[in-house]
């Protein structure tokens, strides 16, 4: 298993609570309660992105193991940016597209081309430590998005907390197995790919709230396939043990993609609505129509808004030469390979199911009514209170 780190809320040692330096009360501060999703906050921090140099270049990394980075991190950041008084001129959002030499490459150029900080989602560690240590040799500070980099040297971290997100998923999983009257649960574990620090993190949440129920003997842990993010290759890690021990009744799956294969194999083999348990994460149009036909528990919701504004403001913070305030800051993340704790911005996930789907990533207008409920899904929807 790869190393991983630890999310804590203790406050970062490193932060101010007012957001300055040098004691000065005119910097203007943000809290992660301010992050909604009218970016109105953002609008507040025109002063820091007027005293700032250089540009902000945001690197992302694929386009696979999440939709959410063309759907909702791009246009998220950028309107973040701009509603904070930055022009098209002083930031940039790429893409890696699954490679580490294109990643590698757009931080190189980024930096050329004046970029001051760099706001980097790591395809993996390896990529992500080689960026830094550039950057740190062209005195370019680098900002962590959503995946924490082993070994590097960046200066802050945002994201959610991902163990807890592990934890919402196992959860979750727990509730379903009870409510869908599974009496014998004999669980496939799966997870992401062992090179994202970030599936480790998942892995640690889910195992911890599943290992009571299996030392306990309530439930069978059947296998933990090795981990992808490739929706095509998890699918045959499952068929393989599907195959092996078709006595599997329950799936912890650890992202919608992964689960959407999955699910429609088992509706091949003739499985039923509401009886083999299975979770997902990222909220997606498909997780969700398979929560609301009974095929998924739920799916773990991570207004992604709050993250890009938050990666935003840090980007801001330091590319003014200011301290972010603390109560932007508001936790650390222990990097275990090189044993330091990393100031971080920490996000709350949320479970969600047909219970609060309307209230959640409907009011969010994170996935549209009129295409959540198209077809057969109309329903199931009225059933869920959401009006299309």
């Amino acid at each position: 298993m790869a190393a991983c780190s630890s999310n804590t809320t203790t406050p970062a040692a490193t932060s101010s609570p007012t957001g300055t330096t040098g004691g000065t009360s005119s910097t203007p501060s943000i809290s992660v309660s301010d992050l909604n999703n009218t970016f109105t906050a953002m609008a507040g921090l025109k002063p820091i992105a007027t005293a700032g140099k250089g540009s902000i270049a945001v690197l992302l990394p694929d386009t696979v193991s999440s939709t959410r980075y063309v759907e909702f991190d791009a246009p998220y950041l950028k309107q973040a940016f701009t509603t904070a008084g930055l022009s098209s001129a002083d930031f940039v959002v790429l893409n890696a597209l699954g490679s580490d030499a294109t990643q590698f490459s757009d931080a190189q150029s980024e930096i050329t081309k004046g970029a001051s900080v760099l706001v980097v989602d790591p395809l993996d560690s390896g990529v992500g430590a080689h960026i830094e240590s550039y950057a740190k040799q062209h005195g370019v500070p680098v900002i962590n998005y959503d995946r924490l980099t082993l070994g590097g040297t960046r200066s802050y971290y945002v994201s959610f907390n991902n163990v807890k997100v592990g934890q919402v998923m196992g959860e979750g999983l727990v509730s379903c197995i009870s409510a869908w009257h599974v009496s014998h649960p004999n669980v496939i574990v799966m997870r992401g790919a062992p090179t994202d620090n970030n599936a480790t993190l998942f892995a640690q949440g889910y195992n911890g709230v599943m290992a009571p129920y299996f030392s306990a003997g309530k439930w069978t842990e059947v296998s933990q396939p090795p981990g992808t993010w490739d929706p095509p290759t998890a699918l045959t890690e499952f068929q393989q043990q599907y195959t092996a021990h078709h006595n599997i009744n329950a799936a912890l799956i650890p992202n919608d993609e992964n689960g959407a294969p999955i699910i429609h194999f088992l509706q091949g083999q003739g499985v039923r609505a509401k009886t083999f348990p299975t979770t997902g994460q990222d909220a997606t149009l498909t997780g969700l129509q398979n929560v609301l036909s009974g095929y998924q528990c739920g799916t773990v919701y991570k207004p992604i808004y709050e993250e890009a504004q938050a990666a935003a403001a840090l980007a801001l913070y330091v590319r003014a030469g200011k301290t972010p305030p603390s109560s932007l800051v508001n936790g650390s993340t222990e990097d275990t390979q090189e044993h330091v704790a990393v100031p971080s911005v920490l996000l709350n996930p949320e479970w969600v199911t047909t219970s609060n789907m309307n209230s959640t990533v409907i009011a969010d207008k994170f996935v549209p009514a009129s295409q959540l409920c198209a077809g057969r899904f109309a329903t199931a929807c009225t059933d869920a209170g959401i009006s299309s």
